[in-house]
């Protein structure tokens, strides 16, 4: 802005009221028109974009899992259906010995299924806790039982670092919500909006795991990150998922979320 200003003030064939006019009204646009989205954004609207970051009415992702610890490493791909935030399928393609599990979840409720014996066990909701596939996400992170902005009573704060770059953000449950977390907080970008890191916190306010967003590229007509990484603090360990590709609202069965789907191949 100080540029055009200069070339404006230079130029002396511009009479000087007609200058001041060009910049007001340059200042005016800039004030007005620049990024109105982000500066209306609500803690609201914040809380949805993460929700709703990787879903739309439907989705269709080609996904790859890491793990990473102390002793050994393994890698998953997987394929995942999803339809709003009601429902996900997740099918397991490698390695060979874990190829054919998946995990349907209905609402609040959710399955897995095991080729190799053939059976479909439900989930209680007192496990969905617990990690999933033996990764640093937990059941209810990989099908996101709980909504931030549903669940959570939230709160706008100072970064401690970084206020003038980043959104903070800190969630604590209500008192109907099913969670072992005491606290989250999340960092938001505020130039493009999109999740930098996420925290979470025990009941004693210890903190647990740090998952952080990177990678940020467009898919399907939509920016995304392309990984996120969680870190399970005091076991050393971490997971890293990997969009390799995803499809925003396609065409697909309204029975893929059925127990008949769910057990074929």
């Amino acid at each position: 802005m100080r540029k055009w200003i200069k070339l404006i003030l230079t130029q002396s064939n511009i009479p000087i009221k007609l200058t001041m006019k060009l910049i007001f009204c340059f200042a005016f646009l800039m004030l007005n028109y620049s990024f109105p989205a982000f500066a209306e954004t609500s803690v609201e609207d914040l809380l949805d974009r993460v929700d709703e970051l990787y879903r739309s009415d439907s989705s269709h992702a080609a996904m790859e899992m890491q793990i990473v610890t102390e002793n050994w490493e393994r890698t998953t791909e997987m394929e995942v259906w999803s339809r709003g935030m009601n429902d996900t399928l997740i099918k397991i393609l490698s390695p060979r010995k874990d190829k054919g599990i998946k995990t349907l979840k209905r609402g609040n409720q959710m399955w897995n299924y095991f080729p190799k014996i053939n059976k479909v066990l439900k989930v209680p909701p007192s496990m969905m806790m617990n990690s999933w596939m033996g990764s640093d996400f937990s059941n209810d992170d990989l099908v996101k039982e709980n909504t931030l902005a549903d669940n959570f009573i939230s709160k706008l704060e100072s970064h401690p670092s970084e206020p003038d770059k980043l959104f903070f953000i800190v969630l604590r449950p209500k008192e109907d919500t099913v969670t072992v977390w005491g606290k989250i907080s999340i960092s938001i970008s505020r130039a493009d909006l999109m999740p930098v890191e996420q925290i979470y916190y025990d009941e004693q306010g210890e903190k647990k795991r740090v998952m952080e967003f990177r990678e940020i590229q467009q898919m399907s007509g939509k920016m995304i990150p392309a990984v996120m990484e969680m870190r399970t603090l005091k076991k050393n360990s971490k997971t890293l998922i990997r969009y390799k590709s995803i499809n925003f609202n396609p065409d697909f069965s309204e029975n893929i979320f059925s127990f008949n789907r769910l057990r074929r191949k």
